[in-house]
């Protein structure tokens, strides 16, 4: 049956009910607007359902049999081999997903959200229509905030399978764990779930198309992680442009040039991991007559506005750092904009996360961007090797570092690499946020022993005052 002939009026529509839109409908009905969500596919999107959530629950796994392993370093000794049952872990990571997938789905009806399932397509600057298996239905909207996301991008040299040459999507459901894991891509995605698969077992090879890891990523950050890797038994090959890849029964060869060299690496799986592509072209923008830039992503203004004035966009698919937080923000500010508040984009203490081993993390600005702005930086930094909490989880590599204009000392940017850096960046956040000085972060008292101590010593270093290293010397 198709219906729909009569178009449903609706204060807000929102296209796409990931981490960007589902916040962004939460938010506009809290002012006071009628919303209604579509999504062709589940409420989350693919941070909850197929990357951010079960990514992490897969890095957790890994950690806790690294954990186990080296347990004998405390003293507990395990008895005979510690197993992975992969199937178990696929099920128990699905259970994750589903109890927060769950949760949004109450949040948004317990807001009074229309939530409609099925395919987004602009039937004008004012309308669209939704069509499912059986129906089709045409809203009429004020506004629109499009939060369609992004996907995997395909190198057409190495096109997925989904069986032996797999999208991240597709490595989250492996019910083996490989023997031999071919990543193409050293970014944060390649980087991540290879150090997962190699810690649950694989022998695990990243290739990688510049210089270094992480490219983008400041080296003293990187350097940390590249070392642990070599521990792992990680093998890291850089400037590796990938060519061509073959299936042969239950085993996919690579052929990349390696400065120069011809090189083929061989595998039962292969992850590629090289990037991502906005979800842009078949929702009819072009009917809509938004403008997109020219790699797909929409443009957009400092309040998400695209040029047509009353249609929003947030998120992947506006491009800019494709994190889930960014688009939560951006939502937010849409809604709020939606609703008249005077709301704006701000990206001045963003931070950016890699659940990497030992983990990444910072906000503000580098010390060299922040000579670009025209300040004079001065840097603090404060090994993990010497903070009490870190020593008790046997957990030393790494520091935290804060970097501060030498006349105002204020606050510009705080980079950690550690344990727990995914958490600890949220105090330096706020720091840069407030436009704090050193000493407000060197005078709160941190409770001891704790991690976020380093993040204070770090700060009194500025100074010269920190207790637990010795400070550098006054020119």
């Amino acid at each position: 049956m198709v219906v729909g002939d009569l178009a449903q009026e609706v204060d807000v529509i929102v296209i796409g009910a990931g981490p960007g839109g589902y916040v962004a409908a939460i938010r506009a009905a809290q002012l006071g607007k009628k919303v209604t969500i579509v999504d062709k596919d589940t409420v989350g999107g693919v941070c909850l359902n197929r990357g951010c959530i079960p990514s992490k629950a897969f890095i957790s796994a890994g950690e806790r049999l690294v954990g186990i392993q080296s347990a004998g370093e405390m003293g507990i000794e395990v008895s005979g081999e510690v197993q992975v049952n992969m199937e178990k872990l696929v099920a128990w990571k699905n259970g994750v997903v589903k109890k927060l997938t769950n949760g949004v789905q109450q949040l948004l009806k317990g807001n009074q959200i229309e939530v409609v399932s099925g395919e987004a397509y602009f039937s004008g600057s004012n309308s669209v229509r939704v069509s499912s298996d059986d129906a089709s239905q045409t809203y009429k909207f004020q506004d629109c905030i499009i939060a369609t996301g992004s996907s995997s991008a395909e190198l057409k040299s190495l096109p997925f399978d989904g069986e032996r040459i797999l999208s991240s999507t597709d490595a989250l459901n492996l019910t083996e764990v490989p023997t031999k894991l071919v990543v193409v891509g050293g970014g944060y995605i390649g980087l991540e779930l290879g150090t997962a698969f190699a810690k649950l077992g694989a022998e695990v090879t990243i290739l990688e198309g510049t210089k270094s890891l992480l490219p983008g990523t400041d080296s003293m950050l990187t350097k940390m992680v590249a070392r642990k890797l070599k521990k792992l038994g990680v093998k890291v090959v850089t400037e590796a442009m990938v060519n061509s890849g073959e299936v042969d029964g239950d085993t996919v060869s690579v052929e990349a040039d390696v400065k120069g060299e011809t090189q083929t690496f061989t595998a039962d799986y292969c992850l590629v991991a090289t990037g991502r592509k906005p979800n842009t072209s078949e929702i009819g923008l072009d009917v809509a007559e938004v403008q997109l830039d020219e790699r797909g992503f929409i443009q957009i203004d400092k309040q998400c506005k695209t040029n047509i004035d009353h249609i929003y966009a947030i998120g992947d698919c506006a491009g800019g750092d494709l994190l889930a937080h960014k688009a939560s923000y951006e939502g937010k500010v849409a809604a709020e904009v939606i609703a008249g508040q005077n709301s704006e984009i701000d990206y001045q203490a963003m931070p950016y996360v890699i659940f990497s081993d030992p983990e990444i993390a910072y906000t503000g600005l580098s010390e060299a961007e922040a000579k670009e702005q025209g300040f004079t930086p001065v840097t603090s930094r404060f090994a993990f090797q010497a903070n009490g909490r870190a020593l008790s989880m046997n957990q030393t590599d790494g520091f935290a570092q804060v970097i501060a204009d030498e006349e105002s000392k204020q606050v510009l940017g705080v980079q950690i690499v550690g344990p727990e850096a995914s958490t600890l960046i949220a105090e330096a956040v706020f720091a840069v946020e407030m436009g704090a000085h050193v000493d407000d972060l060197a005078l709160t008292i941190h409770a001891h022993p704790t991690l976020s101590e380093a993040l204070m010593e770090a700060a009194e270093g500025i100074s010269g005052h920190a207790i637990h290293m010795v400070n550098k010397k006054k020119k």
